[in-house]
């Protein structure tokens, strides 16, 4: 008799296993608590990576059914932002989206943060790699780099260009440019794209750089003309901006980068669901035609590959900085 009421228990122990393995494992909606999700932006409305973060969460909003908040935490060239996460709560509520500008250049470049790039930031995905262009204002009647370097000449007092981030590789893709045409500049710190382009559309700032998703969509109103861009090869996006290989400075080409995060301490499993669902959404057709026309490359990942290719960066970067002669402060 116990051998009969053992056995039927263990079938139905068994039983009960094999439809628990068989349930679908719970989604990113169900994982997460009640109330919206907070994604935080490191700079302010109107610029690029507000642009395509609001883009996305929009589509989050759409797809899980959450209202979904993009929250501007501008300063400190996006390390404001980075904090506020890192700090944030590991129930999944909050993510970042950041550009390698607000990331690895700050690791690189500060000798403290408040907080640590590779513990205190769980990477989720990558998002896409992005170009650094150099661009001018309207005002000065240039619209090709070798025009720039000409009128460089005649404007000795105004070798300056706006930086959307010091420290970062919108800072030193300047400085290298000046190294490069033999005539140095002068970098100028923005809180970000948007104050940067109403400067150079009213003709306050004669030069900029940034990313291109920054600027393209000013350059295509007339607000501002890109002269180059760093890629070594054409963006997607903009077919027409030449490289600055193809202008004759190959050691001067880079990419930027744009991913997401969590908090260090969100756990693997929320970490896993994030990724499924960005993953989703950045890999549909009609999102990376829309991120692409902003210029975005769209490229996603697992975490550890973002985490592998976070630290490629890093060094990149460090041979960069060293290269532009500036010392972490």
């Amino acid at each position: 008799m116990s051998f009969q009421v053992n056995r039927r228990k263990a079938l139905t122990l068994a039983g009960g296993a094999a439809l628990a393995s068989a349930l679908p494992a719970p989604s990113l909606a169900q994982a997460l608590p009640s109330g919206p999700i907070r994604m935080i932006v490191g700079y302010p409305a109107g610029g690029g990576t507000d642009v395509m973060g609001r883009i996305i969460a929009e589509k989050l909003k759409e797809r899980l059914g959450i209202n979904v908040l993009v929250e501007n935490r501008a300063g400190a060239s996006g390390t404001l932002a980075n904090d506020v996460v890192a700090k944030g709560p590991t129930d999944g509520s909050m993510i970042l989206y950041a550009p390698s500008a607000a990331t690895t250049a700050q690791k690189a470049t500060r000798k403290s943060l408040p907080y640590d790039l590779d513990k205190d930031l769980a990477p989720i995905t990558m998002a896409g790699t992005v170009a650094i262009v150099y661009v001018v204002s309207p005002t000065i009647g240039v619209k090709t780099l070798p025009e720039y370097i000409e009128w460089l000449k005649k404007n000795p007092r105004k070798h300056s260009f706006g930086s959307t981030a010091m420290g970062s590789p919108t800072h030193f893709f300047g400085v290298e440019l000046g190294q490069a045409i033999g005539m140095p500049l002068e970098p100028v710190a923005y809180k970000g794209a948007a104050p940067l382009i109403a400067d150079l559309s009213a003709g306050h700032a004669p030069a900029g750089c940034g990313g291109l998703t920054d600027f393209l969509t000013h350059h295509r109103a007339d607000k501002l003309r890109i002269l180059c861009i760093s890629s070594p090869k054409r963006a997607s996006a903009a077919p027409d901006l030449p490289t600055i290989v193809e202008l004759g400075y190959p050691k001067l080409a880079s990419d930027a980068f744009y991913a997401f995060y969590g908090p260090g301490k969100m756990s693997p499993a929320l970490v896993n669901l994030w990724n499924k669902e960005l993953r989703a959404i950045l890999d549909a057709p009609e999102m990376r035609q829309r991120l692409v026309g902003l210029g975005l490359e769209v490229q996603t990942s697992t975490p550890a590959e973002l985490a592998t290719y976070q630290t490629k960066q890093f060094q990149q970067f460090l041979a960069s900085m060293k290269a532009a002669g500036f010392e972490p402060e």
